[in-house]
């Protein structure tokens, strides 16, 4: 019975957001900023209503749902929070805290404090990653603390300004995570999810504010993610290095995500431009060569997302520009005139990618199209929103600076 029990756990604990209505993680249930067709209305409604809104403290995580309930990973300052919140009707089930002092470096100090991971629920647990490196789990149910890592003796925001930023994921059965800074150097860490115990390790450069991605590459599975300085790909089932390529940048600001196009790495920064890379291996020895670049195109904070043969994004130019670029040559197919914003969290619908800029409004554009196409725009924030909203069958969630609100649409 024992055997059984353990065999069953497993199981659970292997799968992330099974139901249709959860968004357990970074970017969805696929980890690619799809969003599953069953949550999308068949026509966009003509308005949004708030329902509710709890106030649960600042920073950057997204928040994330599951069995009926959303968690948000917040700060009031020098604790952490942790809250779990029905969400039919917005009241607070559990909420936890824990002291995580964090003195930011002088040069970010317009921005919050954090946290900057969004939390990965996997089975019973809820994983947390705070910006000063502590990494939690949690029991959905209760909040009661399974068990915990502290990595934050290997953070150092001298240069790494704004903390740990990376966002657990869950692959082969293993909890990944990023830990360290540019003083310490870096690790990429797989831990057994129900004892936090570790697998294996990769160190390296320290690591970026990016987000790692899992894909399979000519039949090897590969994490591909990036550090201060480069983009590199692991072995997913053992940590082993498998190939790096140079992505330097002055401030150390590799924060867009990787995306992967069924053929290429694309990646982006604010000073580098946007690249792709081809990934291939032969006579044993895999490596990655720069297919394109477009210069003119610099992805900063904002993560891109794949569709239609295009690459969506936001370029930090002429002060944030919502762009589609051909993913096979790098070439620009459309820009809109800009002023956008400072960021904007893209995710991708059926027919549409929708773009929620931190000034609160939330734009349907169509995908596909030559040229921008705006199907419909919502104002969703009266505060900044920096974070990834939830599609919900019936509406959707939205991170403001200190809350998160549940808008219904009309």
């Amino acid at each position: 019975m024992r055997q059984l029990s353990l065999v069953i756990v497993a199981l659970v604990l292997g799968s992330v957001g099974s139901a249709a209505q959860d968004w357990a993680q970074w970017r969805g249930p696929a980890r690619d900023g799809t969003v599953p067709a069953a949550v999308i209305p068949k026509a966009w409604p003509a308005a949004t209503t708030r329902t509710w809104q709890v106030e649960v403290g600042e920073g950057y995580a997204s928040p994330v749902v599951a069995g009926g309930r959303a968690f948000i990973h917040s700060r009031r300052d020098p604790d952490e929070v942790v809250t779990a919140v029905d969400l039919a009707s917005g009241k607070v089930v559990w909420q936890q805290t824990y002291p995580a002092a964090f003195q930011k470096n002088q040069y970010a100090r317009q921005m919050a404090k954090g946290p900057n991971s969004t939390p990965l629920v996997a089975g019973t647990h809820l994983f947390t990653l705070g910006v000063t490196g502590i990494l939690s789990a949690w029991n959905v149910a209760n909040g009661n603390l399974a068990w915990r890592q502290d990595y934050s003796a290997s953070i150092d925001t001298s240069k790494l300004f704004c903390g740990t930023a990376m966002s657990p994921a869950m692959e082969g059965g293993a909890l990944i995570v990023q830990v360290g800074s540019d003083v310490h150097g870096g690790r990429v860490l797989a831990l057994d999810p129900a004892t936090g115990k570790e697998r294996w390790v990769t160190k390296g450069l320290g690591p970026g504010y990016a987000s790692p991605l899992a894909v399979t590459i000519m039949g090897t599975r590969q994490l591909i993610t990036l550090t201060n300085g480069s983009l590199i790909g692991l072995n997913a089932g053992t940590g082993a290095p498998l190939w790096s390529v140079p992505f330097p940048d002055e401030w150390h600001e590799n924060i867009a995500s990787p995306v992967w196009t069924g053929t290429h790495v694309v990646v982006s920064g604010t000073r580098q431009g946007t690249h792709a890379y081809a990934i291939a291996l032969a006579n044993g020895r895999w490596t990655a060569t720069q297919a394109w670049r477009n210069a003119e195109v610099t992805m900063y904070t904002s993560s891109p997302v794949y569709a239609d043969g295009r690459i969506y994004g936001m370029s930090s130019k002429r002060r944030g520009q919502l762009v589609a670029l051909d993913a096979a040559t790098g070439t620009l197919k459309w820009a809109t005139q800009g002023r956008d914003g400072n960021h904007a969290s893209i995710l991708l619908a059926p027919r549409h990618v929708m773009f929620l800029t931190d000034g609160g409004a939330l734009i349907i554009a169509n995908r596909g199209t030559d040229a921008y196409s705006e199907a419909k725009r919502y104002e969703v924030g009266a505060s900044a929103t920096w974070s990834l909203p939830v599609l919900l069958p019936d509406g959707l969630l939205v991170r403001e600076a200190t809350g998160v609100t549940r808008w219904m649409w009309q």
